[in-house]
């Protein structure tokens, strides 16, 4: 008898000590969440994580002040502020596109963008999805990069962008995202001019450079003042022969 009650004291003790630990653990465990986040409830702790997060904006590549003169050197005529509007109203148009599943929101940009808009739609209604993009607003757009090649000069500019986004399916049902929660994120949208024909090979691309307003003959290079062909006075650049070629979200 004797031993069983020896054996039921030890059980009893080991099982206070397993509690006590535990107390101590959980004691631990809220005394770091009250200095981490200011509360000692740890779920509370990390939903004021997540909404801080979802409350933040995307830092950019704010690239303008080392870019802008290049381009102006080349372009004189560019207008900066009304090409950034643009920048940010085709990115806007453009997730409205995919949101209502209607290309035809989308009024700038070149055929390349248009085609790569269609196949995303596309993708989407193959795979009885549809992405949504809510209360989309952009907090700051600049310049990160430019760059001249292949016939072409591509201005990219980066945005930070909010909005509540989700994935549903054909019935409705949220399969991705979160409608409660904002997402922040941040979108480069390039922006194109040939400046040489002769080095374009994507013929989609080939109406968008100066024509001579007298014969009407392709302005090969930027910085060209008279036709080559006719001798016609040509004004360098308009700020409408740029047009928007890619709009993509960087991780």
């Amino acid at each position: 008898m004797s031993g069983i009650m020896t054996g039921l004291i030890m059980i009893l003790v080991l099982l206070l000590l397993i509690m006590g630990g535990v107390g101590i653990a959980i004691w631990r465990v809220k005394s770091m969440a009250q200095r981490a986040f200011g509360t000692s409830d740890l779920r509370e702790g990390i939903r004021q994580i997540e909404q801080e997060y979802a409350m933040t904006p995307k830092s950019i590549s704010a690239m303008t002040g080392l870019y802008l003169p290049k381009i102006k050197s080349d372009f004189p005529e560019f207008q900066y502020d009304e090409m950034k509007v643009r920048a940010e109203n085709a990115l806007t148009s453009y997730l409205m596109a995919v949101d209502r599943m209607n290309q035809g929101i989308l009024k700038e940009g070149n055929r390349e963008l248009h085609d790569k808009l269609e196949m995303r739609i596309q993708m989407l209604q193959g795979a009885g999805r549809q992405e949504h993009y809510k209360n989309i607003k952009l907090h700051r757009t600049e310049l990160c990069d430019y760059k001249k090649r292949d016939g072409r000069c591509i201005i990219t500019f980066q945005s930070a962008v909010q909005y509540y986004y989700t994935i549903t399916d054909e019935n409705g049902k949220i399969m991705g995202g979160r409608s409660d929660m904002l997402t922040q994120s941040r979108y480069n949208t390039d922006v194109i001019y040939i400046q040489d024909r002769e080095k374009v090979e994507d013929e989609r691309d080939l109406s968008l450079g100066l024509n001579c307003p007298n014969c009407g003959a392709p302005i090969s290079g930027t910085g060209s003042k008279v036709c080559e062909y006719c001798g016609t006075p040509v004004i360098e650049v308009n700020i409408h022969a740029w047009t928007f070629s890619n709009i993509m979200e960087v991780k």
